[in-house]
């Protein structure tokens, strides 16, 4: 099933991408209409309450053109060159990384959002000759979809690790000499069991997952943040921000805290950009407090 999958995607990858966002255009209005717009209102409302009704409304029809958006760009890659790809997804400030390597380190760890088009990102392999690309991922509940996308990912040459094999397969990478760029998407909302720390972000207390910056620690890699611009349609720019190059020398959930920042200023500059039909606060501080006492008490017991 996963290969017949597959193949229909690569055979409607090969129109034009000027064509398939015609099929996004004419999608937006049913997928505005229908798809999650209670909660991407809101979460708009919630999380800009200085914003106009009027300005809320933009922010919600430029988000919906831009997810409608993400569908044939993801579906390109299927049969994108790479000289297309680099064209459409460029990458500034690797020449850090480099430099980094060049002094020792061995592993660069890069926090990542749901913004702009993170599964271009994967690209990034393009430009990086100097070590090997890696992203860490929840491996997706509908196996043919999963398999698919793990197969997509990996074109460009990089890697898939799933997040529960995550530290044994980066430390084996070590071990081997290999150079390790890998990249965290940090920015979705963890299960009970995976919640260590909250920190401020878009006006909520936000449960935020960690794994980038504790795996870090331990290999105490150079942590960055890739900060995504969208110039045009189509058209996106990574810059590699540094967040710290020497994590084991810093105090737990700085880096973290400074990736929150840093992707809220990016939300705040183009919030259209970012995946907002995600329920980002079902879980709240007040009720892990709640469980976190409970917990104890029981341990107690």
């Amino acid at each position: 099933m996963d290969k017949f999958v597959y193949r229909l995607l690569w055979l409607i990858s090969l129109l034009p991408l000027e064509v398939l966002y015609l099929f996004s255009d004419i999608a937006y209005p049913f997928v505005h209409m229908f798809y999650r717009r209670k909660v991407v209102r809101s979460q708009l409302r919630e999380c800009f309450p200085e914003k106009s009704k009027e300005e809320l409304y933009k922010i919600e029809c430029d988000f919906y053109h831009h997810f409608c958006d993400l569908v044939p760009e993801i579906v390109k890659q299927f049969s994108m060159s790479k000289e297309e790809m680099m064209r459409r997804m460029r990458f500034i400030g690797m020449e850090q990384v480099e430099r980094g390597f060049q002094r020792g380190k061995t592993d660069w760890f890069c926090f990542l959002g749901h913004y702009g088009n993170w599964e271009w990102i994967a690209s990034l392999q393009y430009w990086t000759p100097f070590g090997q690309c890696a992203q860490i991922y929840h491996p997706l509940y509908n196996k043919t979809m999963d398999s698919v996308f793990n197969r997509v990912r990996t074109q460009y040459g990089g890697i898939n690790i799933p997040m529960k094999v995550a530290v044994r397969t980066l430390i084996k990478h070590r071990m081997e000499g290999t150079r390790i760029i890998c990249g965290f998407i940090s920015d979705q909302l963890p299960k009970w069991e995976n919640i260590h720390h909250f920190t401020p972000f878009l006006n909520h207390e936000t449960a935020v997952f960690t794994g980038c910056e504790q795996i870090g620690k331990k290999m105490d890699a150079m942590i960055y943040y890739f900060r995504v611009t969208s110039p045009k349609r189509g058209h996106y720019v990574a810059e590699a921000i540094p967040i710290c190059e020497d994590s084991k020398d810093v105090p737990d959930f700085e880096a973290t805290d400074r990736y929150m920042q840093l992707l809220e200023a990016d939300i705040k500059a183009r919030p259209e950009l970012w995946l907002w039909t995600h329920k980002r606060w079902r879980r709240t501080k007040e009720e892990w407090l709640r469980r976190q006492s409970v917990t104890r008490h029981t341990d107690h017991v």
